[in-house]
């Protein structure tokens, strides 16, 4: 316990608080404990309003729509497992046999519900301040570089435009490869238009990959 406190920089003073935000249901099952799910549901809620918070008070230009844009892509799975990466979650999760055996600890959807378990937990022990303390200090560099392309198109509807300035065409997506494990994919992508590949991508997720083979092809086209 005391290793997380100091990777997350909070002390509890009831550390069954944090115990059971690290407690998946598979090993509540196994060992007839309460699970972290009613947490999570809490620290959800806390992390889309301190978000909206921060939001409204540090980026004044930005409109309600934009604002909602941003929360969308910062509070989301993939910042939460960054999050869970960073402070080593997956070490101190409380997993049961035969999720343990599945590779659990490293699933990103258990990783992110525990950071949400967390931040509930956080609140419960310490009050908002230092629950506020822990999402600010963790999601204001993903914020910042969220507002940066808040106003501006995806690659894809820019290549779209492109393509039909002088008429319709048809444009098409494919996932070509998918290599790794279940909890560590990587995809690529090709773009097509009319049947005429123009550019392959690579990513993270499958969006990723074809966002990517769009911007080369944009590339590609200038």
């Amino acid at each position: 316990m005391e290793t997380i406190e100091q990777k997350i920089g909070y002390e509890f003073q009831n550390k069954e608080l944090l115990k059971k935000a690290l407690t998946h249901t598979s090993y509540a099952y196994e060992k007839n404990v309460e699970s972290n799910e009613k947490l999570e549901y809490l620290g959800d809620s806390i992390l889309e309003f301190i978000t909206s918070k921060y939001l409204y008070f540090q980026y004044p230009n930005l409109t309600e729509g934009e604002m909602t844009k941003v929360r969308a892509t910062v509070v989301c799975e993939k910042s939460l497992h960054k999050i869970a990466k960073l402070h080593d979650f997956s070490d101190f999760l409380y997993l049961g046999k035969s999720e343990q055996l599945s590779g659990g600890k490293n699933r990103p959807a258990i990783l992110a519900d525990s950071v949400e378990a967390v931040i509930a937990a956080i609140y419960l022990d310490g009050g908002i301040e230092p629950a506020e303390k822990f999402i600010i200090e963790n999601l204001k560099k993903e914020i910042a570089e969220a507002t940066k392309h808040v106003g501006s198109k995806d690659h894809k509807t820019v290549l779209q435009e492109k393509l039909q300035i002088h008429g319709d065409v048809k444009i098409e997506y494919e996932i070509t490869k998918e290599t790794g494990p279940d909890h560590d994919k990587s995809f690529e992508a090709q773009v097509k238009c009319n049947g005429k590949i123009l550019a392959k991508g690579t990513g993270k997720s499958k969006k990723e990959a074809e966002m990517q083979a769009a911007k080369k092809a944009l590339n590609n086209l200038k």
